[in-house]
C-alpha cells in the first residue's frame, strides 16, 4: 500500500469579526497631526472536523493623536483549510505559517477598505514574516514552560 500524499486546499476564507469605533467624532476629524499606529497580530489554528482546520488572524489597529483615540480596528479574517495526511508535528508550521500568509492580503484589504470607509487615510498593513513569528512564540512559551518549571521547583523546596 503506497502513502497517503499530502492534501492541502482553501476551503472558505471570510471575515469573522469586523470592529470599528471612533469614540472622539466628530471633533476628532478636526486634528491635523499625524497619528501615532499601534498594530497587534494575532493568530489561531484549531481542527473544527476531520482533516478541516480553521485558521484566524486577528489585527487590532489604534490611532491615536496624543491622548485621544482616532478609530480602533480590530478584524478577524479566517479561513477554513482542509489538511490531510500531513505529520502531525508539521502541522503546527502549516497552522502558524502557511495558513496566515494565505489570509494576510484578506485582512490586510479589510483593514484598509474600513479605514478609508471611515473617513481617514488609508491604513496599509505591511508585509509580515510569520515563521519568524511563529518561531518567537515557540521560543516565548519554551521560556515560559521553564520558569513554570523552575518556579514549581523552586515552591517544592521551600515547602
Amino acid at each position: 500500500m503506497s502513502d497517503q500524499q499530502p492534501v492541502f486546499g482553501i476551503e472558505k476564507i471570510y471575515v469573522k469579526d469586523l470592529s470599528l469605533e471612533i469614540p472622539n467624532a466628530p471633533r476628532i476629524f478636526l486634528e491635523r497631526e499625524t497619528p501615532e499606529v499601534n498594530i497587534q497580530l494575532h493568530t489561531k489554528g484549531e481542527r473544527v472536523d476531520e482533516g478541516m482546520y480553521e485558521v484566524l488572524l486577528t489585527v487590532t489597529v489604534t490611532a491615536k493623536v496624543k491622548e485621544k483615540t482616532l478609530f480602533l480596528v480590530e478584524v478577524g479574517q479566517a479561513g477554513i483549510f482542509q489538511i490531510r495526511n500531513v505529520p502531525e508535528a508539521e502541522m503546527d508550521p502549516v497552522l502558524g505559517i502557511g495558513c496566515p500568509n494565505i489570509l494576510f492580503p484578506y485582512l490586510r484589504e479589510a483593514v484598509s477598505d474600513i479605514v478609508t470607509r471611515a473617513g481617514f487615510h488609508a491604513v496599509i498593513l505591511n508585509p509580515v514574516n510569520f515563521e519568524a513569528l511563529y518561531h518567537q512564540g515557540k521560543q516565548q512559551a519554551e521560556m515560559n514552560a521553564a520558569a513554570a518549571e523552575k518556579l514549581e521547583e523552586e515552591q517544592k523546596t521551600t515547602h
